[in-house]
């Protein structure tokens, strides 16, 4: 799997995935031919998902973040899929995410201001198909927000 020098480059990777190759190289220890064939397997493998861009949403006037946990109707042999493929379309529903237990489904959503969840509740998160109930958690502070691995 993961040796000692693949451990090292993802642990600098991580902290500064901008950070030039060779800097790169250097702070893992090995040479940029090195990095760059372990960073061409670690993306083979799917380790390595790729760079992405962390918007602070506030900062954009998106003021309210609600986690939504849904119950769905299982009677319905497609009720999953077909929750799924509907709240995949509303655009403030930044996460999806499915459990085993007594909640099925929880969506994390994103509005301007209380005005515009409700909004977004009544016309778009209500209307999801399957829901046999849905209970709002608001957020209140982000107490630990950490998306590094301890490697």
């Amino acid at each position: 799997m993961l040796d000692d020098t693949d451990r090292r480059i993802l642990r600098q990777y991580q902290t500064d995935p901008e950070m030039a190759a060779s800097d790169l190289a250097g702070r893992a220890g090995v040479t940029g031919s090195t990095l760059a064939r372990r960073l061409a397997r670690l993306r083979a493998a799917g380790i390595l998902r790729g760079v992405r861009g962390v918007i602070h949403w506030p900062s954009l006037g998106y003021e309210v973040a609600v986690s939504l946990r849904v119950t769905l109707d299982k009677t319905q042999p497609r009720a999953f899929d077909e929750f799924l493929a509907a709240a995949r379309e509303v655009p403030e529903v930044l996460e999806i995410q499915t459990f085993l237990g007594q909640v099925d489904v929880r969506l994390k959503v994103i509005a301007r201001d209380m005005a515009h969840y409700q909004e977004l509740y009544r016309g778009a998160l209500l209307t999801l198909p399957h829901i046999a109930d849905i209970e709002a958690l608001m957020h209140v502070a982000e107490v630990k927000g950490q998306e590094t691995l301890p490697l």
